[in-house]
């Protein structure tokens, strides 16, 4: 059986590196907010290109931070809009609400998934304060079209970075082309940890004080709170281990990619789309999403050959429960992704023998109408 995704097998690439990483945070009998999660937030920053790194506990707690970041500064207030993506995984879209903020879904680009930049302006009204951009699958979203929006709207950018770590946008890191971005180190992105993680970079020097303290329970002094804060922090063994792996994120991205075009260059099979991208350096391929009006079908076949798959994402927000509101709306583009993308293996593990495997199978795939 080939894996969607064998975490095993990534983690063992590291040791004993991550050992020795776990065993000296063991060591220092320091758990929280130590020298591991120091070093990790100036070398992730370093990396990104940002002044500020934030640790969180998790990705969404990284938004939801950022959000209220501003509102505690003043610059969001309850019922402003943020304008976002219609294709994305609901923590995105939950990151505004639960801030008591609208969230605006604009349908996406059906060759890159990401946000249509074509169809924002429509959306923005007075109570319009940001767009969050969503670097999907890996592929930066930024692009001249939004940033000319944001300067004529005089607009906030928040990135949801959480699947492109080490992605380029004209040869800077996705992460640090918005005003705030919000990172997972959730186990199976391109930079995981051994459990949930996230981290907030930043270059505004107020608003990274203001975040930090959020998440510490309001308090920047102990037993002092200043805010009705959150209890969100990296801990010691997470950020040890993120440490390890941040020293080889662009090799293992470089190997990403190296399937990736493995996938594009012999896949020959008319019922499938391929993924579009605008230039390599954009794309860190934390997923390589394929399309077919057969998905169900070729889902089935591939694992019958042994060959997990994973769709992402079956439900749009729009028609989750969750969303009730939203549920008689009608997201034509949005519908149509979720219900024909298919997520095939990747990862820095694989081999040009699983690859080929796979290919041959895809190849062979015949539909039954």
């Amino acid at each position: 059986m080939i894996k969607f995704l064998d975490l095993k097998k990534i983690n063992d690439s590291y040791e004993p590196e991550i050992s020795k990483a776990i065993k000296r945070v063991l060591d220092s009998g320091w758990f929280i907010l130590g020298d591991e999660v120091q070093q990790f937030e100036e070398q992730y920053s370093n990396f990104i290109g940002t002044k500020y790194c934030i640790g969180v506990a998790n990705g969404l707690d990284a938004l939801r931070i950022i959000i209220r970041g501003y509102i505690e500064r003043g610059d969001f207030s309850e019922g402003d809009e943020i304008i976002v993506p219609s294709n994305t995984f609901i923590a995105s879209i939950l990151a505004i609400s639960e801030n008591r903020l609208i969230p605006v879904l604009v349908e996406p680009d059906i060759n890159t998934y990401n946000i249509n930049s074509e169809l924002i302006e429509t959306k923005i009204t007075k109570k319009t304060k940001a767009i969050m951009i969503v670097h999907l699958y890996g592929q930066n979203a930024m692009n001249p079209k939004i940033s000319e929006l944001v300067e004529k709207y005089n607009l906030k950018i928040i990135e949801d970075s959480a699947q492109a770590h080490g992605a380029k946008y004209h040869g800077v890191r996705t992460g640090s082309i918005g005003d705030a971005a919000g990172h997972s180190f959730y186990p199976g992105k391109n930079l995981g940890a051994l459990g949930d993680a996230g981290a907030i970079t930043t270059n505004d020097d107020e608003l990274a004080k203001i975040m930090r303290t959020i998440a510490n329970y309001g308090s920047s002094v102990k037993y002092n709170n200043e805010y009705k804060g959150l209890n969100s922090r990296l801990d010691e063994i997470q950020a040890a281990v993120l440490r390890v792996k941040l020293n080889r994120i662009d090799e293992d991205n470089n190997s990403r990619r190296r399937i990736a075009k493995l996938y594009s260059s012999t896949i020959q099979q008319s019922e499938i789309i391929l993924p579009h991208i605008e230039d390599e350096e954009s794309h860190v391929w934390h997923l390589y999403v394929i399309r077919t009006s057969y998905r169900n079908q070729l889902q089935e076949y591939l694992n019958e050959h042994d060959i997990q798959t994973s769709i992402h994402y079956p439900i749009p927000p729009h028609l989750q429960k969750a969303y009730c509101e939203w549920n008689n709306i009608t997201l034509p583009i949005t519908e149509k992704i979720h219900q024909e993308v298919l997520s095939l293996p990747i990862s820095q593990v694989m081999t040009n023998e699983e690859v080929k495997f796979i290919v041959d199978v895809l190849n062979g795939f015949r539909p039954q109408n």
